[in-house]
C-alpha cells in the first residue's frame, strides 16, 4: 500500500445490535480510524490489515475475542497517545474512571484531559474507551452514544461470566 494511500473496509454487526457500520481505516503502519456511521457510503477497499480487524471485531461481537492484535496507528498527541494506551490497558469486562486513568499515566491532574483525550480515541472498541466510567459508576459520555456503550459493557458482563462457567 503506497504510503499515502488508505484501505477501507467495513463491519456490520448483528441487526440487533445498537452499533451501526463500523469503517475501519489503516494506513500501512497499521489500524488508523475506527468510525461508526450508518452505512457503507464509500465502496471498501480491504486491505489484509483491515480484513483482520474485520474478522476481529466479528470474533469480539460474538464473545469470541477478548484482546485485539491487529496492529495500530492511531494519530494524535504524545499525551493522548499515553492516554489510549492506558485504555488499551483495560481488561476485558472490566471498567476504569478517569480518575484511574490519569493515575494510570502519572497524571493525577489531569482527569479532564484525560475525559478529552478518551472523546478523541479514534479507535473505539479495540482501544477500548467505553470501559471508562463515571468515579461513581455511572456511564459518562462516549463519542459513540451512551447507547453503544453500554451495549458493549453488557456484551462484556454477559461475556465474562459465560466464560467463568465453562
Amino acid at each position: 500500500m503506497a504510503s499515502s494511500a488508505y484501505a477501507l473496509d467495513y463491519v456490520t454487526p448483528e441487526p440487533t445490535s445498537p452499533l451501526g457500520t463500523l469503517r475501519i481505516l489503516a494506513s500501512e503502519h497499521g489500524i488508523r480510524e475506527i468510525t461508526f456511521v450508518d452505512s457503507a457510503e464509500t465502496p471498501a477497499a480491504p486491505s489484509p490489515l483491515t480484513k483482520a480487524c474485520r474478522e476481529q471485531l466479528n470474533a469480539y461481537l460474538k464473545g469470541e475475542l477478548h484482546d485485539f492484535d491487529v496492529p495500530l496507528d492511531p494519530q494524535g498527541t504524545p499525551f493522548q497517545q499515553r492516554v489510549w494506551q492506558a485504555l488499551a490497558r483495560i481488561p476485558f469486562g472490566e471498567t476504569r474512571s478517569y480518575a484511574e486513568i490519569a493515575r494510570d499515566i502519572d497524571n493525577l491532574k489531569a482527569m479532564r484531559a484525560v475525559g478529552a483525550a478518551n472523546g478523541r480515541n479514534p479507535l473505539p472498541i479495540v482501544v477500548p474507551c467505553h470501559r471508562v466510567i463515571g468515579r461513581d459508576g455511572t456511564l459518562t459520555g462516549y463519542a459513540g452514544g451512551l447507547e453503544r456503550k453500554a451495549w458493549l459493557l453488557e456484551l462484556e458482563r454477559t461475556h465474562i461470566k459465560h466464560h467463568s462457567t465453562r
